[in-house]
């Protein structure tokens, strides 16, 4: 009688150690596809801003030479645009939260949480498929039954 309470303990004890060791990582698996969606949406944005950044720089060339050109002076026009730059970095660092943290972090909170309602929607799927399997088997010993 000891044996069988002692030989369904250590079998209870690994069923449950392989239980942990899969549940660890399962969450290892879906904490790396968080942070794999999270990066990329990072280097995604990174290249958006470097692109913008260049795209800035030859704007305030050109307009550093069209007022160049229109006062004759390249010294002033391009004075002129460091000035515009220096306003609207000035511009940017006051309203940075609504303009740059607000939107940056509704993003990445909106990303992550369509991934988890997409995990979501994938596990009821499974389940409901599951249902339709029981169901089936149910239905025809009902109507067996009958």
């Amino acid at each position: 009688m000891e044996d069988n309470f002692s030989n369904y303990f250590n079998q209870t004890g690994k069923v449950a150690k392989e239980y942990l060791e899969t549940r660890l990582d399962l969450i290892k698996l879906q904490a790396a596809g968080k942070l794999s969606k999270a990066l990329g949406l990072f280097f995604t944005l990174i290249l958006a801003f470097l692109l913008f950044f260049f795209v800035i720089v030859f704007l305030g060339m050109v307009l550093g030479f069209w007022i160049g050109e229109m006062t004759n002076s390249f010294t002033l026009g391009f004075s002129c645009s460091a000035g515009l730059f220096v306003l609207l970095l000035g511009i940017i660092l006051i309203f940075r939260k609504p303009l740059v943290q607000v939107p940056l972090s509704n993003m990445l909170i909106k990303e992550l949480l369509n991934e988890m309602d997409m995990d979501e929607s994938n596990e009821e799927d499974g389940k409901q498929a599951e249902s339709v399997k029981k169901s089936e088997p149910e239905e025809e010993e009902l109507y067996e039954q009958l």
